[in-house]
């Protein structure tokens, strides 16, 4: 039950907003319930150690003694073991959780009455052995598209039990025979489902105090509730979400004007858990971005490597465009790139592309610092991104597939573009991509939940999303 709880948080780490497409798939298989359980049964022994059977007092007819009163108090659990125990999944219901053969061994304290006038008292140390709990959890959406679990059924039931008595006459294992079997057993059992079920809701305490949106930076925030109660088969859970970006402060908007694409998980179980992650939600992170004007950088001189010999000045582009030699002789020049529309990111098997389009505005860098505009250029870029996981982390480098130059303004006359086609090459891989490709390499950390990290992680590029594969392990 800990480990479906940290499942459900890392569920909710993952971009998601209210809408009823799904940009962000999830699979949890049987592989990580059965890891879970582990963890589970250390929680659950904790918790049915709190156990407190209250005082019990009654009377029984023993022969041939004759009526009996009896009084058991201070009843307290000594050792508690669950040894056997499975998870499961009902399909369409909820995740089954069963213990069997656990055993409790308890110590408590005993008197009796009997003739009016005759008393006996010790203590005892009771047994209780095939001990079976079985408990159903169901897992659904609550009205914030926070996760939310609750008792579908419990049972528990005492299959044996044997007490020792410390002093005391030997017929008075007679009465504490019945009593064990007919009364303590019976009291034990009542005990146990409350608990269990306190202990699922618990859970929910956590969960309502999940956020469902965070702040990514200055510009871009990421809503994430689900958008769907989860659809329980007999292999996996799998949770549909909708990963999508939005301006700062602006969440109860809908920022992107356009919708996921539907994708399915591929039948796979040989990890844990699985993350479908569709070109939505990085999409949805586009348009924010170039909406907010983020998407743009100065480019100077100092970026070019001193062993290139074309530099970023007035000399170098004069001998492609005189007029600059002639209107700003001898001046280092800037270059302000920015996006001219919303970027646009493909997956393919193998391959991410993005297809940008940018202005690209030149200026002379007057001697007082001041800048004369030389030209403005429409730059579309096809650009190819690699993709992978190292460590706990997804970093990714890019590389240049193909650039498209045309003239959108010119302040010194007209000009032949093409002829400036291997120095904005030469710029965009020598000074534009190094400074992405660090920004990417720095890598973006994978959800850790508390004691839970992700292990074994491996990603893969299919068609309109890319798919996540890991492992959980419990670092306590």
């Amino acid at each position: 039950m800990v480990c479906l709880w940290c499942v459900l948080v890392l569920l909710t780490l993952l971009p998601a907003s209210q809408s009823t497409d799904a940009g962000v798939k999830v699979r949890l298989t049987q592989k990580a319930l059965e890891y879970g359980q582990n963890i589970g049964i250390t929680y659950l022994q904790q918790k049915l150690g709190t156990i407190k059977v209250p005082d019990i007092s009654g009377s029984e007819s023993v022969f041939p003694i004759g009526e009996v009163q009896y009084r058991v108090t201070g009843m307290q659990i000594v050792s508690l073991g669950l040894p056997q125990s499975a998870v499961g999944l009902v399909p369409g219901t909820a995740v089954s959780f069963s213990i069997g053969n656990a055993f409790i061994n308890m110590h408590g304290n005993w008197r009796v009455k009997y003739s009016n006038f005759i008393k006996d008292s010790g203590s005892f140390d009771l047994s209780v052995n095939d001990l079976t709990i079985s408990t159903s959890i169901a897992i659904r959406s609550d009205e914030t598209g926070r996760p939310a679990v609750n008792s579908a059924g419990c049972s528990a039931t005492v299959g044996n039990t044997k007490i020792k008595l410390h002093s005391g006459a030997s017929w008075l294992y007679n009465l504490f025979s019945f009593f064990t079997d007919k009364i303590l057993g019976k009291a034990l059992e009542r005990q146990i489902c409350p608990l269990v079920v306190e202990t699922i809701v618990e859970m929910n305490h956590y969960l309502k105090s999940l956020n469902v949106l965070a702040e990514v930076d200055e510009y871009a925030e990421i809503e994430y509730p689900m958008v769907a109660s989860p659809v329980i088969s007999k292999s996996s859970i799998d949770f549909s979400l909708m990963g999508e970006f939005h301006s700062t402060g602006q969440h109860h908007w809908s920022a992107a004007p356009f919708s996921p694409t539907a994708f399915s998980l591929p039948p796979q179980d040989s990890n844990m858990l699985y993350i479908g992650l569709s070109a939505f939600t990085v999409n949805s992170a586009a348009f924010v971005y170039h909406t907010a004007g983020a998407l743009s950088l100065y480019i100077t001189d100092d970026l070019i490597p001193p062993s290139i010999p074309i530099r970023l000045s007035t000399i170098t582009f004069g001998a492609f465009i005189p007029q600059i030699a002639k209107m700003y002789p001898g001046l280092m020049m800037k270059l302000h790139m920015k996006t001219a529309k919303v970027p646009i990111i493909t997956f393919q098997p193998n391959n991410v592309t993005v297809q940008a389009s940018s202005t690209v505005t030149a200026y002379a860098i007057q001697p007082n610092a001041t800048l004369s505009p030389l030209f403005v250029l429409n730059l579309d870029a096809s650009v190819s991104a690699r993709i992978y996981v190292t460590g706990l982390k997804v970093a990714g480098s890019v590389t240049l597939n193909s650039i498209d130059i045309t003239l959108g303004t010119s302040y010194v006359g007209p000009f032949q573009v093409k002829s400036l086609d291997n120095i904005f090459v030469m710029v965009l891989k020598v000074a534009v991509l190094p400074m992405v490709n660090a920004y990417f390499e720095k890598g973006y950390p994978l959800p850790a939940i508390g004691e839970i990290d992700l292990i074994n992680t491996q990603l893969q590029v299919l068609k309109d999303y890319m798919l996540l594969g890991t492992d959980l392990k419990f670092s306590r």
